[in-house]
């Protein structure tokens, strides 16, 4: 049997001795919640960097703290990162290494940090990425949602706050034919749910994945219908951060949905002077087609 430690030193060597040129920028992706998540290499990273520009320096300092890295921190966060940017490539211009992270996973994706890196990589400098952790991908893994036959899927981000807004974001991103990721906070999670059932309907299927690595780490899949009886059946279930999957509509409901140029055009028209439900309800009577599919339709057609 091979002694834990002797392994852990051994790898560890292995990585340390890798390539670590200077003048360059290291976007290291962090934990998402699990402290053990830091890749050997993301430590190097970390460790070998003069800087670590971090969107929350006291956030980053915790886990700094927990795996011994005593590199410098500055500040690098959504309201200072055009000036972020001028100093890191500063910094760069001397042949520092600069390490970039976000409060938890991959920065630029969904974080700040992708100004930075396009401003570095316009000034001529190198960028590496340090991949690791990510919600997204530890999401999907654990819903079951994409297969080796059928790896598409479609990260939408964050809703927008308002409940109109965000009935015609969810009938736009939920009607493409794959599995659709995004992120909420706990304070509109329920108000989301309410309006992914509305626009999506009832059975359509939703997995809630809540606290990802943590200690009170939860996935569940179920019909929209039986979510907010799921939220409420646990008052913590309202609580830390959340990742949503839309699933993809069943086959049968993704097939044409007998919307014919003409329909859409009435839409157009009736958007212009009423209620999207009202639209609906009036082209439906013309054309025959069902309200809920004319409702989707004119969410998604109405201007924003």
């Amino acid at each position: 049997m091979v002694d834990g430690n002797h392994a852990w030193r051994r790898v560890a060597e292995r990585v340390a001795a890798q390539q670590w040129p200077p003048a360059t920028l290291y976007v290291v992706a962090t934990p998402i919640g699990n402290l053990g998540d830091l890749s050997l290499r993301a430590w190097q990273a970390l460790s070998r960097a003069d800087v670590i520009a971090a969107e929350d320096t006291r956030e980053s300092r915790t886990l700094l703290d927990a795996w011994g890295i005593a590199t410098p921190l500055m500040a690098a966060h959504r309201h200072n990162e055009a000036a972020a940017a001028q100093a890191i490539r500063e910094r760069l211009a001397q042949g520092q290494r600069v390490a970039l992270v976000s409060d938890a996973g991959a920065p630029a994706v969904s974080d700040p940090g992708a100004r930075i890196v396009r401003a570095v990589r316009q000034a001529g400098h190198a960028v590496v990425p340090v991949p690791g952790p990510s919600a997204v991908i530890a999401a999907l893994m654990a819903s079951g949602v994409t297969t080796d036959e059928n790896p598409a899927y479609v990260f939408a981000g964050f809703p927008p706050p308002k409940s109109a807004a965000r009935q015609r974001w969810l009938a736009q991103w939920c009607g493409v034919p794959a599995p659709v990721v995004m992120f909420e906070s706990p304070h509109r999670l329920a108000a989301t749910l309410a309006d992914m059932r509305h626009v999506l309907g009832g059975q359509r299927e939703v997995t809630i994945a809540r606290e990802l690595t943590k200690r009170f780490e939860e996935v569940a899949t179920m019909p929209l219908e039986q979510a907010a009886d799921w939220l409420g059946a646990q008052p913590h279930r309202g609580q830390g951060e959340f990742v949503l999957i839309a699933h993809a509509a069943p086959a049968k409901d993704a097939e044409d949905t007998g919307v014919d140029a003409a329909t859409d055009t009435l839409l157009d028209a009736l958007l212009e002077s009423v209620s999207v439900r009202d639209a609906a309800r009036i082209a439906a009577r013309i054309s025959g087609l069902p309200r809920d599919v004319l409702y989707a339709r004119a969410l998604a057609r109405k201007p924003s």
